[in-house]
């Protein structure tokens, strides 16, 4: 990664204009995974100024600035509780405390980044995203989105629900990237089963939560047939960290886990 110039914006509309004034020109959130990146960048741009790190709780949500890191959440008490702590918990292993006080949310999110151990969990409850001029999309369109126009995300918008929760990631060590990581929730009588480090992008298992959603009852023998089929219809991956076969079985094993976690 090789930056050229260093700005500290000063509002988000001058922000939004240097970014959009050329294509080399980023935003620069936490930048705890800027290295991953062999890019060149023009003029990188701080919101750091722009008191966008902070969490509001209203009634009805949890709002939380682009540039809120991910400690600050993880130790938010009224996240620690919502959906029986999966954020918190997912948040909780990632890396160390020093990482997690210089990572961001919202670099977290636009990165779409296939390991991210913050987008499955976020996957599984109501999210929106608000950007600065497209407004607010569920982080469901966003994460299928092919759009490349240049945005500023200003906060995430976590709703508040009656619902349970599950988090579980395989990794090697408290510091590697996940090996694969699944989230689990039933709000009502709806589940939701979501799959990340596959090492590709956070995907539902569509067709296991159809047919779990569509069973009379959930018992042991539903959550294990739901758990093969999710096994099926995802895609995995072989890299330096785990082969296709293990990532599978290891997804398998814990929606099982998951599933009987949040149903029984």
């Amino acid at each position: 990664m090789k930056i050229n110039n260093y700005h500290l914006a000063k509002s988000l509309e001058e922000a939004y204009k240097l970014l959009n004034e050329n294509k080399q020109n980023a935003i620069v959130a936490g930048g705890a995974w800027i290295r991953l990146s062999s890019k060149e960048i023009e003029t990188a741009i701080d919101l750091g100024g722009l008191g966008l790190d902070q969490i509001v709780e209203t009634k009805d949500a949890f709002e939380i600035g682009s540039m809120t890191t991910l400690r600050q959440i993880e130790k938010e008490e009224g996240i620690v509780k919502h959906y029986d702590g999966a954020l918190s918990n997912a948040l909780s292993h990632i890396m160390g405390v020093p990482i997690r006080n210089l990572a961001t949310i919202g670099g977290s999110i636009v990165g779409k980044y296939s390991f991210s151990d913050v987008l499955t969990p976020l996957a599984i409850m109501e999210v929106e995203l608000e950007f600065y001029k497209k407004g607010r999309l569920s982080l469901e369109d966003f994460l299928v989105s092919k759009d490349r126009s240049k945005d500023i995300l200003v906060k995430v918008i976590i709703k508040k629900e009656e619902a349970k929760g599950y988090f579980k990631k395989m990794q090697k060590t408290g510091l590697d990237f996940a090996v694969v990581n699944v989230a689990v929730s039933k709000k009502a009588d709806t589940f939701k089963i979501a799959v990340g480090a596959r090492p590709s992008l956070v995907k539902f298992a569509v067709n296991a939560m159809e047919f779990i959603n569509k069973a009379k009852e959930v018992n042991e023998e539903v959550i294990l047939e739901t758990a093969e089929i999710a096994g099926k219809e995802l895609k995995f991956g072989t890299n330096s960290k785990a082969s296709e076969a293990y990532r599978r079985n290891i997804a398998i094993a814990y929606i099982k886990r998951g599933l009987r976690e949040v149903a029984l």
